[in-house]
């Protein structure tokens, strides 16, 4: 299964210590340039989880589609839906709404980190869903009140 994530999935399971959720699911994950030089701009989550061998990182090809996504996305995020395509990837990892409806409309099957930590939990990986969400707002991750007690909802939490 061919996976491309953008940068805040990864940033969101490292701050979290979750990182081993994805490779629960993947054997690899495909990373744009632009993704990795974003998370190695600073010292922060994801920092050293990016090196991990898990993550491949790619170099777009089109940079004219890249150029047309810049007029609403961020650099990672354009190059995340350009690999996606490029390398025929099974599954996008983008959380930001804007990213994510463009991915979709361009026909590609997006997920979002959240929906890994329900499948995590249905699968056993993990025993809660809550305090993982609780850390992830703790260390900055916004998450509407909505879409928190919905999961928690659909969790049994």
């Amino acid at each position: 299964m061919i996976v491309v994530s953008n940068a805040t999935p990864i940033i969101s399971l490292a701050s979290i210590g979750k990182i081993d959720i994805l490779k629960h699911f993947f054997d690899k994950v495909y990373i744009p340039q632009a993704v990795y030089d974003e998370i190695k701009s600073k010292k922060a989550f994801g920092y050293q989880e990016i090196d991990d061998d898990f993550f491949q990182v790619e170099h777009i090809k089109d940079e004219f589609a890249q150029n047309i996504l810049l007029n609403d996305l961020d650099l990672g995020e354009a190059q995340t839906i350009v690999l996606a395509k490029e390398i025929s990837a099974d599954i996008v990892l983008i959380d930001e709404t804007i990213g994510y409806n463009l991915a979709k409309s361009q026909k590609l099957n997006v997920k979002r980190t959240l929906s890994f930590l329900i499948a995590s939990k249905k699968k056993g990986y993990i025993h809660e869903v809550r305090p993982l969400l609780d850390e992830m707002i703790e260390k900055g991750r916004w998450i509407s009140r909505k879409v928190y007690r919905d999961v928690l909802n659909f969790c049994d939490e």
